[in-house]
C-alpha cells in the first residue's frame, strides 16, 4: 500500500526516535536478539492456527470476488508468487492476490499513484485484501499473522550488504502485518528499509501478548482506511 511519507504523524517520529535507541542496545553484544522463547512461539502459533484458519474460511467470498474483479480488469495469472526471506534466512514462495498489469515496467519499489496498479488492485492495496493468500503461508508454518514484512530475496541480498545487523530480524518468522508496517509508511527505499528495521527489532525484543493486541488494532485501522501505508 502506498503512502506518501510526508504523511505520517509526529507520534509515528518520536516512536522511530526511541527505536533508534532500541536498536543500538538491541546489537550491543551484552544484549544480542534471541527470537522468540519456546512458549512465546507457542502462543504465536496456536494464533495463527486459530485466528489463520478462521480468517482463511470467512474471507473465500471475498477470495472470490478478488478472483472476479482481477480477471475483469487485468487478464492474466491471479495469484502473485515471489521469493521472500523467512525465518534464518531461509527462502519460502511467497502468496499474494496479484494487484499490478503483467505487462508492467519492472521497479522493486511501488511508488505513489503507481501505473502498474490496475483500479481494484488499488483497492487491495489500501485494504490488504491482495495479502490474503498469505494466510496459506501462515497455516504451512512458513508465516506469522504478526511480525516483520517478508522482504524480497533480491532486496534482502543487498540489505544484508549496507543495513547493520539487518539479518537480526530473521531470527523469527515474517507476519502478514506486523510493527514496522503499521507505523511507518510504505518502503520505497534503503533509507526506509532501516528505519523499518528498528521496528522489526523493537517488536522481536520486546514481544509480548499486549503488543501482539496493539498491532492487530493498528492493523484493523489501515484497513478500515484510517491510516495508510
Amino acid at each position: 500500500m502506498t503512502l506518501s511519507i510526508q504523511k505520517y504523524n509526529h507520534n509515528t517520529i518520536e516512536i522511530s526516535k526511541k527505536n533508534e535507541f532500541a536498536m543500538k542496545k538491541t546489537v550491543s553484544k551484552s544484549q544480542q536478539p534471541i527470537g522468540y522463547t519456546k512458549f512465546q512461539y507457542f502462543q504465536k502459533r496456536m494464533v495463527d492456527l486459530i485466528v489463520g484458519g478462521s480468517l482463511f474460511l470467512v474471507s473465500l467470498p471475498l477470495a472470490l470476488y478478488t478472483v472476479y474483479r482481477t480477471r475483469k480488469e487485468s487478464p492474466g495469472s491471479i495469484f502473485f508468487k515471489q521469493s521472500r526471506i523467512g525465518l534464518n534466512g531461509k527462502a519460502f514462495t511467497c502468496y499474494k492476490f496479484r494487484s499490478m498489469h503483467e505487462d508492467g515496467q519492472f521497479n522493486p519499489y511501488t511508488q505513489e499513484n503507481d501505473s502498474r496498479i490496475f483500479a481494484y488492485g488499488n483497492t487491495m492495496r489500501k485494504m490488504r485484501i491482495d495479502e490474503l493468500p498469505q494466510l496459506l503461508n501462515v497455516l504451512k508454518g512458513e508465516m506469522h499473522l504478526i511480525g516483520p514484512r517478508a522482504e524480497w530475496d533480491i532486496l534482502v541480498k543487498d540489505y544484508e550488504k549496507i543495513i547493520p545487523n539487518y539479518h537480526d530480524r530473521h531470527l523469527v518468522a515474517p507476519g502478514i502485518t506486523g510493527l514496522a508496517q503499521v507505523c511507518y509508511p510504505y518502503g520505497r527505499n534503503v533509507e526506509d528499509a532501516k528505519e523499518k528495521l528498528k521496528f522489526d527489532m523493537e517488536y522481536i525484543n520486546n514481544w509480548s501478548l499486549w503488543q501482539e493486541i496493539k498491532v492487530v488494532y493498528k492493523t484493523i485501522e489501515v484497513v478500515l482506511g484510517k491510516r495508510g501505508m
